[in-house]
């Protein structure tokens, strides 16, 4: 009985070398295909297409194809060795030959990629820029400068989601000036009483009320679950006006994960970050000194969506026996990620501030003895 968990196979797509016959992979920084073996490149034509966004209101015409429930895998069949490679993502390499694997988008995506920023740097710039990372790190163990080479070190295309939308909102709130009243209080000094005056500053509030408008361009939500949100946001920005075509070229030797957050559920979210830029446009038309919005309606026009691939470069190591992660935007070498901390030099630190503190206060005590 088949595992209902898997997924139908299919031929998956590899680019062989016109050289050796290997197979090629996308080499980073590059419109070009990479031999492993022999190093033979060959140039990746260009789509012909334009990137374009989508009208939102296409989800609806979108023939229903199933969406994998969690843990669902999709069988790649590798054209070189043939055997089978599950895995839940678009792109992989073969688990026995190392066949770098690529499945059709349209076959078993209900929405297909249309853009993606391509590996900007190679897997020598990622341990570049995470050298100068550890390196930079403070109190960090010396352990941690020798995490650079790592068969962990895996780079990966993250689905993203992108949003347009002209936007008109509605809203009521309170406008805050500032006004000076004098004040008059009582001292008490040295058994004598008298009166003095201050200013305080109070606010006078008053209703206020408007509409403003802002038009919205590629607002980002991640199109998956497995990595926490708030860490890829500290990945950003992502260079999205210098997005490409989708092409399946750019896959090949990348693992590229697919989208587990639907297009109407990233929407959702895309509302609550345009919603926090509208509130402090209600700020400024408000204006004043204060401001208090209790009330906002928005409406949304001419929404559009598109599914971006964007790079990324993962990294796990093992520190005092816990698993730590860390990440690098694979076009603009920003590093983010989780790191250790060394007691010993912690503790160094703060003998030797103490001890400088020690000499300063000696110092000090001779200096006024002397006098």
């Amino acid at each position: 009985m088949s595992d209902p968990n898997i997924a139908g196979a299919a031929p998956a797509r590899s680019y062989p070398c016109q050289a050796c016959g290997a197979t090629l992979e996308y080499a980073p920084g590059t419109r070009m295909m990479r031999c492993p073996y022999c190093r033979h490149e060959q140039p990746i034509a260009h789509a012909g297409r334009e990137v374009r966004e989508h009208d939102y209101a296409e989800l609806a015409q979108l023939p229903i194809k199933p969406r994998r429930l969690a843990g669902t895998l999709h069988v790649f069949v590798c054209p070189g060795c043939h055997a089978r490679t599950e895995s839940d993502t678009l792109s992989e390499k073969c688990q026995f030959c190392g066949t770098p694997l690529v499945a059709e988008a349209g076959a078993t995506e209900r929405i297909v990629p249309e853009a993606m920023v391509p590996f900007g740097i190679d897997r020598n710039g990622a341990r570049d820029a995470l050298r100068r990372w550890t390196s930079s790190r403070w109190f960090a163990p010396s352990s941690l400068k020798k995490v650079t080479e790592a068969e962990t070190f895996k780079g990966s295309y993250l689905p993203y989601w992108t949003y347009d939308a002209d936007t008109v909102s509605d809203y009521t709130g309170q406008r805050g000036d500032y006004y000076w009243e004098t004040e008059t209080y009582t001292v008490t000094e040295n058994g004598q009483t008298r009166t003095e005056t201050r200013q305080v500053r109070k606010t006078r509030w008053r209703h206020a009320s408007g509409t403003v408008s802002r038009f919205f361009d590629d607002v980002l939500v991640a199109g998956t679950s497995r990595v926490a949100a708030r860490q890829l946001d500290k990945l950003t920005p992502w260079p999205l006006e210098r997005v490409i075509p989708y092409q399946e070229e750019y896959l090949a030797g990348f693992q590229t994960v697919r989208y587990d957050i639907e297009p109407e559920s990233g929407l959702e979210l895309a509302k609550q970050k345009m919603a926090e830029v509208i509130e402090d446009d209600c700020r400024h038309d408000i204006g004043g000194d204060e401001q208090r919005v209790s009330w906002v309606d928005t409406r949304y026009f001419d929404l559009t969506f598109k599914l971006v691939l964007l790079p990324v470069w993962f990294l796990t190591y093992l520190h005092g026996g816990k698993t730590l992660q860390v990440m690098v935007n694979a076009h603009t070498g920003e590093v983010i990620g989780q790191r250790p901390y060394s007691a010993i030099k912690i503790t160094a630190a703060v003998l030797a501030a103490l001890a400088v503190i020690a000499i300063i206060a000696v110092i000090i005590l001779k200096a006024q003895s002397g006098g």
